[in-house]
């Protein structure tokens, strides 16, 4: 038996263009930002499969209210492009736009399908759970502009990033490559954060369990005090060095930026990594959450909105894990039985503080060869403030 598992939609989305778009039409241009080639990137690939596009007015409204695209696909998250309403009030269905980015370069090209004026405090509410501007995912939902455009999308060139260009793989690649090497089942793993050791925790009981291990980092657009992605991936590269089996561990870039919409972000991942290839899905504590604005384990309960099998992926939900003192080793509250008092808790904001602060962050909390790194990196990025 080899590995099989289906894209989400039955087929793997691929809107790389063969040649040159336009067949040399002179095509009006929209300047898009990171985010939005973050998206155009993982449409392309067929990361986002089963979409081809920006969502048009139908899918969106369909998305927003019910986590699901109009013919009834599950789909989470609006993926959706914004512009500015005087300056493109007269774009017209069928028409074709090149979409620029901030560097001037042309990277894809838009047919427009549909036009709309979105509510967006109603997507605010519906999809992070809120509409205060203090949210990360509600503020960047308010500064975009007003009109939606959908339609489908050619990709001329992939963005190409300044580090670690090789990791950046296609879910046709990673497929192939779990297929070469014989696994059958292979669960992702999703992170914004270095993997400190409740991560590696996680990572290993599930290992114990399937045949490969994804270490998909996000690495496009976060917030201004999340770790810097080139630090965070030098922290993958070093912990997988000296703690990890190689022959079970593959480590790829996931070029999409962070929504930050907590439980239906969970569900997104979920579905991303089954279109790289995936059969399981870890699923933590607060998962993509920000700050207090979903419970701890939100991101976990929404997966019982869907039936047996419709999403195609196996969630597998893990407790907050920490450090026994007295067991001497990780654990959570299903297999440790001392009190609070022994407990080392492990987080990302842990780190940052510590770091913040000019303390090394212990072994029980970070690997010291990641703790080295996220020290040098910051420091050399500027950011040690994160």
């Amino acid at each position: 038996m080899t590995h099989t598992i289906l894209p989400h939609g039955g087929t793997l989305v691929n809107r790389l263009a063969d040649g040159p778009a336009g067949g040399g039409e002179r095509l009006r241009s929209v300047t898009v930002d990171r985010w939005t080639l973050s998206d155009l990137d993982c449409l392309a690939i067929g990361a986002f499969s089963p979409l081809t596009g920006f969502l048009g007015e139908r899918d969106y409204d369909a998305v927003v209210e019910t986590m699901r695209l109009a013919d009834g696909t599950v789909w989470p998250l609006p993926v959706t492009l914004a512009v500015d309403e005087t300056e493109y009030a007269d774009v017209r269905e069928g028409e074709r736009l090149l979409l620029r980015g901030e560097d001037g370069k042309a990277y894809a090209v838009l047919t427009v399908e549909s036009r709309y004026r979105p509510d967006k405090r109603r997507e605010a509410v519906r999809v992070f759970g809120t509409e205060d501007p203090s949210h990360p995912g509600v503020n960047k939902l308010f500064a975009k502009p007003a009109l939606y455009l959908g339609g489908p999308i050619e990709l001329l060139q992939r963005p190409i990033p300044q580090r670690f260009a090789d990791y950046y793989y296609t879910p046709a690649q990673t497929r192939a490559a779990f297929k070469e090497k014989g696994w059958k089942t292979v669960v992702g793993f999703q992170t914004r954060n270095p993997v400190h050791r409740a991560h590696e925790y996680i990572q290993k009981t599930a290992l114990e369990i399937v045949d490969g291990l994804f270490l998909n980092p996000l690495m496009g657009e976060t917030k201004a005090d999340d770790v810097p992605a080139a630090v965070r991936m030098e922290s993958y590269l070093v912990l997988l060095r000296h703690y990890y089996p190689r022959e079970r561990v593959f480590l790829a870039a996931f070029p999409a930026a962070m929504r930050y919409a907590g439980p239906r972000e969970a569900v997104f991942h979920a579905l991303v990594r089954k279109n790289y290839g995936c059969t399981h899905f870890i699923v933590g504590r607060d998962h993509a959450g920000v700050g207090s604005f979903y419970g701890t384990y939100d991101a976990q309960h929404i997966f019982s909105a869907f039936s047996p099998g419709e999403l195609g992926i196996q969630p597998l939900f893990f407790e907050h894990s920490f450090y026994c003192t007295a067991c001497q080793g990780m654990a959570t509250a299903k297999t440790c039985p001392h009190g609070a008092e022994r407990h080392v808790a492990l987080s990302g904001t842990n780190v940052r503080q510590m770091l913040k602060s000019g303390q090394t962050p212990p072994p029980e909390i970070t690997r010291p060869e990641v703790a080295q790194v996220l020290i040098t990196g910051l420091a050399e990025s500027g950011r040690t403030e994160s």
